[in-house]
């Protein structure tokens, strides 16, 4: 009686343990660690007459992309997408109403739409992550807009973005506007970072266990 006893209190803690491997990823996450957030950022080109702006961006040095870093939306020539964070589609975004009022304006147009969760301890030190999207330059062999998007945490998060925006010019690649900005940021707050000719909406809302 106890041989048996034992046999199903095991059979019964294996199948608890497979139950837990196969449970949906929105089920898992009732389990969360402290500090767990939903990040949400997206990427919107203002649609403007470059030569209307009164910015002179020529001569200001630009440092090159750097290189070995994570990619957060990356775009090929192709259009083929590139990241090393697992997205949420775009209709799963607490921005993507925002983002379609931008679209809806007829005075933006949506770059990239990306959401995942992660964990963003105290005194975190985040890396790059590489951005590159927007009309493909040929001659420069990238995308229009590329740079790339930093969150740090010491006692508040912080979003660090350094975006770049080019366009063909006669000779080479001429620079447009960008964007070096870093921005504290409130949970459950929308961001608007901006230049005059391209946008980052930031939204964090924190995963409550």
């Amino acid at each position: 009686m106890q041989a048996r006893d034992l046999c199903f209190k095991q059979a019964l803690t294996a199948a608890l343990a497979l139950a837990f491997v196969l449970m949906p990823a929105g089920k898992a996450l009732a389990q969360t660690p402290d500090d767990f957030y939903r990040a949400e950022v997206v990427i919107v080109e203002r649609l403007v007459d470059p030569s209307a702006l009164e910015e002179q961006m020529a001569g200001m040095p630009v440092e090159p992309p750097l290189s070995g870093i994570r990619s957060l939306w990356v775009e090929d020539a192709n259009g083929n997408r590139a990241s090393d964070v697992r997205l949420a589609a775009r209709n799963e975004l607490y921005l993507n109403q925002a983002a379609a009022r931008l679209e809806n304006s007829g005075n933006y147009r949506v770059l990239a739409t990306a959401g995942w969760y992660q964990t963003f301890p105290p005194n975190y030190n985040g890396r790059p992550m590489r951005v590159a999207v927007g009309k493909w330059l040929g001659g420069a062999g990238e995308r229009a807009v590329e740079g790339h998007i930093e969150i740090d945490r010491q006692r508040y998060l912080h979003v660090k973005v350094h975006l770049n925006h080019w366009q063909e010019g006669e000779e080479q690649q001429e620079l447009i506007t960008w964007i070096r900005e870093t921005r504290r940021m409130r949970s459950q707050e929308i961001h608007f970072i901006d230049s005059p000719t391209v946008g980052v909406l930031v939204f964090f809302r924190k995963i409550e266990g």
